[in-house]
């Protein structure tokens, strides 16, 4: 980390009606692991500065001087729906980075993976999805993705072609596709059911602050150890 760069948005990328994928050219950028973040900085014409953090979606090495950011828009905010919606591309930002070694995977962290993401938490594990794709690893990895309705998805094309050896579930909490077995309802512990066993798999868990911390309590009650359980969270 070598203080503030300056980033330029090279392209945005529509994910859901308030969630963004914004492409950001960042000459001599060092590279980052899967699962860590950057400050992102804007400055005002009067000089007024407001700095918020942002997951990195795409592994080290992607691109080069590339970094991309997932960004939902929250409602009243005031960096979050600017750059979602109304940062020029071609216009420049400034970043801090990479941030973050505690919620990172690579592909020499061996055995089996479990993700469990919540809403716009499925920036950082995509990074390690793809991560892992590109390492042809062989452990079995799965992906538990709780969001509200199917129009909320992230990345739906994308998860829909996981590499062979992924899982990909989707949990709908407020209103399931047609014919879905499953019924609308935030994460239970029968969700869990047929998981990685406790026994060598790394559980990372991102999303709102509630949804981790009741994640972690099923984690925990179905035998996954503390020490095997990483979360990152906001909101």
């Amino acid at each position: 980390m070598h203080g503030w760069r300056r980033a330029r948005l090279t392209e945005r990328t529509k994910q859901t009606a308030t969630g963004r994928t914004l492409t950001f050219e960042v000459p001599h950028w060092p590279g980052h692991l899967p699962g860590q973040h950057v400050d992102v900085r804007l400055t005002a014409d009067d000089g007024y500065q407001a700095v918020r953090s942002y997951s990195l979606a795409a592994p080290a090495g992607a691109g080069g001087d590339r970094i991309e950011l997932g960004v939902q828009a929250a409602f009243g905010g005031e960096v979050s729906p600017y750059l979602a919606d109304d940062l020029p591309v071609g216009a420049e930002v400034e970043v801090m980075g990479p941030l973050g070694g505690w919620f990172v995977w690579t592909p020499q962290d061996r055995g089996p993976l479990l993700l469990i993401a919540g809403g716009s938490g499925v920036v950082p594990v995509m990074a390690m999805l793809r991560a892992r794709a590109a390492s042809a690893s062989g452990d079995p990895c799965t992906l538990l993705y709780s969001v509200r309705a199917p129009d909320e998805v992230w990345y739906a094309t994308e998860l829909d072609a996981v590499a062979e050896g992924v899982r990909v579930r989707r949990l709908y909490t407020r209103t399931a596709p047609e014919g879905s077995r499953r019924p609308a309802g935030r994460i239970t512990a029968d969700d869990l059911l047929g998981m990685p066993p406790p026994t060598d798999t790394r559980c990372y868990v991102c999303g709102p602050t509630a949804f981790v911390e009741h994640v972690g309590e099923l984690l925990l009650a179905a035998g996954y150890g503390p020490d095997r359980i990483r979360t990152e969270r906001f909101g």
